[in-house]
């Protein structure tokens, strides 16, 4: 038997702040070391942090990533320990994202990445360059200071793999494994044992088992110990890297960590033996027969040994069922991490949220509330930096820390009701029930005398006072009332933040929290600069279809009981006066349901869907219900808005990613935010398909009935004023 002893990292790592990136790269291979571990695999670009973005491009950053590397190999932190190690690296004018394999404080080889990261939330192309000479390494010069730090004037780099007297391992980089023709099925051929994948992968909702199937294919049918490593928590951005390091052993998870964790550090061991994987491959002709004539990879001969001969003091590491979060459990435990690590990284004293009594705040409020039961939890563990994060952000004295969380949340939570005359009752006891649940410090507030002091001076001005729809008033005038309650919401938010804990005598500044979906979004169902208009938004990534699920799940396992009334009631804004014969519904307003809004953004982004491309695919879906003409409508109206309102997504409120249809405008869904949202072209084309399919004409502009949500509703010409758009 060749027994191996590995480990593999879940690092909490911070984009541009090496002296926290080197710390918890020390204690991790200090970790691995004390577990007698051979191999220490850490996540990709660790030491400069994955999310530096245009800071790649900066010759501070490489330098800073080498005093950080000498630092490592100095010591005695690779003694008898091989230690991957992710960096930025330049060779001649290129700038490369590699793997840097270290052992016995010498650098083995440096393993660029070929293939990078370059859709949907990564742009590695607008700082990497992707290594393309598969068939050699080349003699890379080191920096001077590093060379003779070490005694070592150049190593090997390139495509490889390191060749141990009794294993051979390679490096794969993150989105190599989701290649077509991935390197680790060449590696395999060519005899490597050990594949060692650094990553830098963000959570999303229901992704995690798409990940795994890789890892488990990459080994199931040519056998390997397969060992990855990711980032987990906010670096500094929107998204939360969701760890989840894992070792895979021939198909079979033998160790699997934490995907939502507020550890700073996380050391996942395993104990394998290489002669399963050698057996493996020796019982599968067809890999016999394609190692025989396969291309040979270059190697570097390293002349020590990894493993260990049979002993009885050495257990094997067993396979183990997969854990799998539901995604009620991924929506409060991802954003809630991603907003412990803002807090105590921001400087800030706590949050502060506008709390409507409505599904999506009260959504944000649970996720605040399951942070808070998440730290207290872990500082029963014994985790002393979490302690003393929560000591210093609630302000405790004389030895207190956090032991309760509806204690901890009075500390650093304020929630506020600003309700006005067109707010009912029900949503304002919601509020206060569930504040008082989580135990944030709750506030009552009324904007009337506000709204009305702003609707007096534009009398002055004017001459003339807007009233609403019911009324007698236009839609324009209604549009506007309602924009100035939401406008004022967001100012309100951001005076109590600054204030009200130096009223309290506190320390800082609170974070204003947003709470607009990601359905919203997409529609544009969102005033533009209202409450949602915050320092960062948890849940602006997340369909309202799932916040509904988490409100029912929280309303059991986070024990906030109150939330099961909230999410029984229907969306509304509250936002027009309330009228025996008219209640504002966000479903009759929009003109479509948060079911339907679902469908369209996944077929907009993830199928990448134009207006034509998607009215087929919604004929297929529901012509059993719906005429082409129907399909065709409610499709227009889609267009129309979301053209309308894209604008707002430029200044949207920094949200957690979690989504993968997400309308974001800043890192994930680059499309312009001017149109001509009467789409003549395809709006055409999509008329010359209905009179094809029924035989009936339709011209967009003019007013056409659709049944939404069991109302009938006219879709009015473009151009007119839509509830909550806020232009």
């Amino acid at each position: 038997m060749r027994l191996l002893k590995v480990a593999t990292c879940n690092l909490n790592q911070w984009a541009m702040d090496f002296d926290c990136n080197l710390k918890n790269i020390k204690q991790s291979i200090n970790l691995a070391k004390q577990a007698g571990a051979v191999i220490r695999h850490g996540p990709e670009l660790e030491i400069t942090g994955y999310g530096c973005e245009d800071h790649f491009l900066e010759l501070d950053t490489i330098n800073h990533g080498w005093e950080c590397l000498k630092e490592i190999l100095v010591g005695d932190w690779t003694d008898g320990i091989l230690c991957s190690i992710g960096m930025p690296v330049i060779i001649g004018s290129e700038r490369y994202n590699c793997q840097v394999l270290c052992f016995n404080r010498k650098i083995i080889m440096i393993r660029p990445k070929m293939w990078l990261a370059n859709d949907g939330n990564y742009r590695e192309l607008r700082w990497f360059t992707a290594w393309k000479h598969k068939d050699q390494l080349v003699d890379f010069q080191l920096p001077c200071e590093i060379a003779e730090a070490i005694s070592q004037k150049s190593v090997p780099f390139g495509y490889g793999y390191a060749q141990f007297l009794d294993t051979a391992v390679a490096a794969e980089v993150c989105e190599e494994l989701f290649t077509p023709i991935p390197p680790h099925a060449e590696l395999a051929l060519n005899g490597v044992e050990v594949f060692l994948n650094a990553s830098g992968s963000h959570h999303q909702l229901r992704k995690l088992d798409v990940r795994l199937r890789a890892f488990i294919g990459a080994t199931h049918t040519r056998g390997g110990v397969y060992i990855y490593s990711n980032h987990q928590g906010c670096d500094g951005g929107r998204l939360y890297y969701d760890g989840c390091s894992c070792v895979v052993v021939n198909g079979e998870v033998v160790a699997q960590g934490s995907q939502f964790s507020l550890k700073d550090i996380e050391v996942v061991l395993a104990q394998v033996d290489l002669d399963a994987v050698a057996s493996l491959r020796g019982s599968i002709s067809s890999f016999q027969e394609q190692a025989s004539y396969n291309n040979t990879v270059s190697s570097v001969l390293v002349p020590h040994k990894l493993c260990q001969p049979f002993s009885m003091q050495m257990s094997l590491s067993s396979p183990l069922k997969i854990n799998y979060h539901s995604p009620e459990e991924e929506i409060a435990f991802g954003p809630g991490c991603w907003l412990w690590d803002y807090l105590r990284r921001s400087g800030a004293s706590g949050f502060l949220l506008p709390l409507s009594g409505g599904a999506d705040s009260s959504s944000v409020a649970a996720i605040v509330g399951c942070m808070c039961q998440l730290v207290v939890k872990e500082i029963d563990n014994g985790d002393e930096q979490v302690k003393a994060d929560a000591i210093r952000i609630g302000n405790y004295t004389d030895g207190q820390f956090p032991t309760d969380s509806k204690e901890f949340s009075k500390r650093i939570f304020y929630t506020v009701f600003m309700g006005s005359e067109n707010s009912s009752e029900d949503t304002k006891k919601r509020a206060k029930e569930l504040a008082d649940e989580i135990g944030s410090w709750h506030l009552d507030v009324s904007i009337d005398g506000v709204v009305s002091a702003l609707l007096s001076l534009f009398q002055t001005l004017t001459g003339k006072r807007p009233c609403y729809k019911v009324d007698g008033g236009s839609n324009i005038e209604n549009l506007g009332l309602q924009n100035i309650q939401a406008r004022i919401r967001m100012v309100l938010a951001f005076m109590l933040a600054s204030l009200l804990p130096w009223a309290h005598s506190k320390p800082g500044f609170y974070l204003v929290l947003g709470s607009s979906n990601v359905d919203e979004g997409l529609r544009g169902y969102l005033t533009k600069y209202d409450c949602s208009s915050a320092d960062i938004n948890p849940i602006g990534s997340i369909s309202k279809q799932d916040l509904r699920a988490f409100l029912r799940w929280a309303a059991i396992h986070l024990g906030y009981s109150s939330l099961a009334e909230i999410e029984a009631a229907p969306p509304t804004a509250e936002l027009e006066p309330i009228r025996s014969n008219y209640s504002q519904l966000d479903e009759v307003d929009m003109g479509m349901t948060y079911e339907e809004l679902s469908v369209y953004g996944r077929l907009r982004k993830i199928f990448r869907c134009g207006p034509v491309s998607m009215f087929k695919n919604l004929c297929y879906r529901w012509g059993s219900r719906l005429s082409p003409l129907e399909v065709a409508d409610k499709v227009k109206h889609f267009f129309k808005y979301y053209s309308i309102n894209r604008h707002k997504m430029t200044v949207l409120t920094p949200s957690y990613h979690a989504e993968s249809y997400s309308p974001e405008d800043n890192r994930f869904d680059l499309r312009q935010f001017l149109y001509n949202s009467r789409w003549p072209y395809q709006f055409r084309k999509m008329d010359e398909l209905v009179k094809e399919l029924d035989g009936n004409d339709v011209a967009f502009g003019k007013t056409s009935k659709s049944r939404v949500n069991g109302v009938e509703m006219g879709i009015v010409a473009a151009g007119s004023g839509d509830p909550k758009s806020g232009l």
